[in-house]
């Protein structure tokens, strides 16, 4: 059985919920993303606002995961990375862990301001609704949908990698760097 808490040999099951959690949550939003940019704005159809808004729902959880996550990883020990790894390959692990922090912030803030600058209000599931965060402005709403849409497909590609190496590690150098955060 998993234990509740981090130790230096693996992670302990709070923080393997909150990483699988966050991963499925973001694979998805990620999907959902390429999906819905492949339909028609030209009248902006039924189906295309519903998915637009379940985006932005589940992306303000995704936002309220990624920070509980980034507390209980800076208040908790983080499991040592394989001994025999090059030091390059440990810089590139922490490198793109704080990567993917860096990008699953951005991409809910961006979000955010888009639709702010859309003036569209983002609702977290009808409990309440998210502050505007800037004013209404069609040219700020494009280039903050730019800024979104690139800053998805650095994630998208990231998640690539960070997948490929976890599975790498797995069944070609066979050491536990995947089996560490397994339950």
């Amino acid at each position: 059985m998993t234990p509740i808490d981090n130790t230096e040999d693996r992670y302990g099951a709070v923080a393997v919920l909150f990483h699988w959690s966050v991963a499925f949550l973001v694979i998805g939003l990620a999907a959902l993303g390429l999906y819905m940019v492949t339909l028609p704005d030209v009248g902006f159809t039924t189906k295309k606002v519903t998915l637009v808004l379940y985006h932005k729902e589940f992306g303000v959880l995704a936002f309220i995961l990624l920070a509980m996550r980034l507390v209980w990883r800076v208040t908790h020990i983080l499991p040592r990375l394989v001994e025999r790894l090059p030091d390059w390959q440990k810089i590139a692990a922490r490198f793109v862990h704080l990567s993917f922090y860096a990008l699953l912030f951005a991409l809910p803030v961006t979000g955010c301001l888009m639709s702010s600058a859309a003036g569209i209000p983002v609702s977290f599931f009808g409990w309440f609704m998210l502050p505007d965060l800037v004013h209404r402005d069609d040219e700020l709403f494009h280039r903050y949908l730019a800024i979104h849409k690139w800053l998805g497909y650095v994630l998208i590609l990231l998640i690539v990698v960070h997948a490929g190496a976890a599975l790498r590690h797995h069944f070609v150098l066979k050491d536990d760097t995947l089996r560490k955060m397994l339950p």
